[in-house]
């Protein structure tokens, strides 16, 4: 590898978290990323950071969903968890949609018959 191409695996010790996953059993997953300072403690200087995640069930298998919610708190990240899941299934559901929409018109034009002399 020359010099431009190594990766660099320096920790970014200014941006280190702690994760606490919160469960209902059910539906709902959401992981609390509190910030700590290079020795472990609590970096009371930012908030913490939380993420909703879940599943759905397809004919194709499960799906998982996930999204960072805009919260403050656990209380507020358990209120903000079932709009912040929709919006990411819709958004999943639209990606998924052009997807196949590019597969359709790719097909299509694959299948075109070219005859020599038109």
């Amino acid at each position: 590898m020359t010099g431009q191409e190594q990766i660099d695996f320096k920790v970014d010790t200014t941006s280190l978290y702690r994760e606490d996953a919160i469960t209902d059993l059910k539906v709902a997953s959401i992981r609390r990323m509190v910030p700590v300072t290079a020795d472990g403690k609590d970096d009371a200087s930012r908030s913490p950071v939380f993420f909703g995640h879940t599943q759905i069930l397809t004919p194709q298998g499960p799906l998982p969903l996930q999204a960072k919610l805009m919260a403050n708190n656990l209380a507020e990240a358990i209120q903000v968890f079932p709009e912040a899941m929709e919006r990411e299934m819709a958004r999943m559901v639209e990606q998924i949609r052009k997807m196949q929409e590019q597969e359709q018109n790719k097909q299509r034009s694959d299948s075109r018959i070219i005859v020599p002399g038109r």
